[in-house]
C-alpha cells in the first residue's frame, strides 16, 4: 500500500468558529491543505461536508501535532481516524 493509501491515523478537527486563517496550519500541512479563496484551510478533493475533519497519515502526525500547538484561535484538534 501506498502512502497516499494508507488507512488515516487520525482526523485533524478544525473548528470553523475559531478559525480565522491564520495559515499556519496550510503552512505545516502543504500538501494536505491549501488555502481557499478567503484563505481558509482547504483539503483537496475533498468534499464540503468532509473539510471538518481532515484524515492524515501516519506521516503527518508530527506536523498535525504541530499545527494544532501552534493554532493561535485554537481551532484544531487531533480526533481519532473513523472506524
Amino acid at each position: 500500500m501506498s502512502a497516499r493509501e494508507q488507512a488515516p491515523a487520525a482526523r485533524l478537527h478544525i473548528d470553523w468558529t475559531r478559525c480565522d486563517a491564520r495559515g499556519s496550519c496550510i503552512e505545516l500541512l502543504a500538501g494536505r491543505l491549501v488555502a481557499d479563496e478567503w484563505g481558509y484551510p482547504s483539503a483537496p478533493g475533498m468534499n464540503a461536508a468532509e473539510q471538518s475533519d481532515v484524515p492524515l497519515r501516519a506521516d503527518e502526525l508530527d506536523a498535525g501535532r504541530d499545527a494544532v500547538e501552534l493554532c493561535p484561535r485554537l481551532a484544531l484538534t487531533l480526533r481519532a481516524p473513523r472506524s
